[in-house]
């Protein structure tokens, strides 16, 4: 059993239970927010901010990686580091998948004013992080230059691919407990915490690269080791801020172990979300092998691209995060009217975030692939694939808030399943038909907008069915409901 401590992290807790307040009711932390009340619009932005800079970070100090070894090491290393995106995601997306559970368990139960569940969920996930680890570690670094291979990575760019992700997995214990730590944080409403966390784990990245790459002349080797250590830097941090925790998230290594009820909760939506992200990995390690076939240039130009994009998809990302956050802990509070509203909003959100980003990205097109590589046919072939993806990309980010919805409202099984069938169906269809016939880029990239159209649809239809079962008035809380004290003093 966890032992609950939430009356002896400081003297305040243990004057007001003195005092005759219940401590069931003393969790919230300064830095965790109530989504149960007030203006939507605001508390989604104010989540959403510092989220999508999180993500805009991460991406800037990977994109560091890319541009680094593009610029000081040529096309053949910049291929090399780009083309291993996929099989990584690849490889851990169903872990990744389990996190998205975390924050779906946590924020339920942080809504219904659960602070036991909530602690066993927190404990539960640091171990299974650790376990993760080790364990994608093991897989990744062992089976690197074969899967490579299976991908057709050409002769001139595999060895260094195989040394970079090698490098990269021996450090993914690390990153699974910052993702799995910042799942928890996000839960409660804490999204400025693991913002700061990543911007000191960002600047470190950035000068180890130019310390490995340009001075000490490491090339990919040296870019995944900056990450690793950067990676391991913000685990340190966020294991740190959990374990000093005055909220309903304090994290005890003492109290660590797997407590069977929240890993089922964390199981029944993490593992269906982690199989769809895999469903995707899956067609796009297709793709790329699709990619490796046209040549170092074409894979440095799409390597570029990709990087870009990234961009675009966490500020919508961010929005998903929200939209998941927020109905989940919505939903623990019976608040379904609530729910509705958090969905429409986060749906005109997204849709502007897409456009205004999206619209961007073509417009500088060129310019922004020239910050990887100077080389015009690298440019030439970056451009192509930003005009498709950048341009029709707000279609992403209305599936990914129809999803969000879904799995805070618990369902995680029939998105999975759509994915699947959606998507990576579709898109192994449409490399062995459509793109054997109009073998180009441009086609290979349509598969992109065209899945994520009919998926998107295909939500929709299960919002709707889902939203009528709902009930339309909101279930009152008790009186002496540890969340109604909670809301009433906010």
């Amino acid at each position: 059993m966890v032992k609950h401590r939430k009356t002896c992290y400081h003297t305040q807790y243990r004057k007001e239970a003195d005092n005759g307040v219940s401590p069931e009711c003393m969790k919230t932390g300064k830095y965790e927010m109530d989504l149960c009340s007030g203006s939507i619009i605001r508390k989604v932005i104010s989540f959403s901010i510092p989220l999508m800079l999180t993500g805009v970070l991460q991406l800037l100090y990977n994109a560091a990686d890319v541009i680094v070894v593009g610029q000081f090491s040529g096309k053949e290393a910049l291929a090399a580091v780009g083309s291993t995106s996929s099989l990584i995601n690849l490889l851990v997306n169903v872990f990744l998948g389990l996190s998205v559970g975390t924050s779906v368990a946590v924020a339920q139960s942080y809504g219904a004013g659960d602070t036991a569940a909530v602690q066993r969920t927190v404990h539960t996930s640091v171990a299974l992080a650790l376990v993760s680890g080790v364990g994608i570690g093991t897989v990744g670094f062992v089976f690197a230059r074969p899967l490579l291979g299976w991908m057709g990575n050409p002769p001139d760019v595999i060895d260094s691919a195989t040394l970079y992700i090698r490098i990269y997995f021996l450090g993914m214990p690390v990153n699974m407990l910052y993702t799995f730590g910042a799942a928890v944080l996000r839960a409660v409403g804490d999204t400025k915490r693991p913002l700061a966390f990543l911007t000191v784990a960002g600047v470190i990245n950035v000068l180890l690269n130019l310390v490995f790459v340009i001075a000490l002349r490491m090339s990919v080797a040296g870019v995944a080791l900056a990450t690793i250590i950067a990676q391991g830097v913000s685990a340190a941090l966020v294991i740190r801020c959990l374990m000093h925790s005055d909220g309903s998230v304090h994290f005890s290594p003492a109290d660590m172990r797997f407590h069977r009820d929240s890993l089922a909760r964390i199981i029944k939506v993490g593992l269906p979300a982690g199989l769809q992200s895999t469903m995707f990995s899956i067609s796009n390690v297709l793709i790329q092998s699709s990619i490796n076939t046209f040549g170092s240039v074409v894979m440095a130009g799409n390597a570029a691209a990709g990087s870009l994009e990234g961009f675009v998809y966490t500020s919508q990302n961010s929005i998903y995060q929200a939209c998941l956050t927020f109905t989940s802990q919505n939903h623990g509070a019976k608040q379904y009217r609530r729910v509705r509203k958090v969905f429409w909003v986060c749906l005109v959100t997204v849709l502007a975030v897409g456009f205004a980003l999206g619209g961007l990205f073509v417009l500088l097109a060129s310019q922004l692939v020239g910050i990887y590589n100077p080389n015009p046919l690298v440019i030439a072939e970056g451009v192509k694939r930003l005009s498709i993806i950048c341009g029709t990309y707000f279609v992403c980010g209305v599936m990914e808030v129809l999803v969000g919805q879904l799995r805070g409202l618990g369902y995680s099984i029939v998105p999975a399943v759509a994915t699947l069938v959606l998507v990576c169906v579709l898109r192994i269809v449409w490399i062995y038909t459509v793109f054997r016939i109009s073998p180009t880029i441009e086609t290979l990239m349509w598969s992109y907008p065209l899945s994520w159209l009919l998926a998107a649809l295909f939500h929709a239809g299960t919002y709707l069915t889902v939203q009528r079962r709902l009930p339309r008035d909101d279930t009152p809380l008790p009186p002496d409901s540890c969340n109604a004290m909670r809301c009433a003093r906010m």
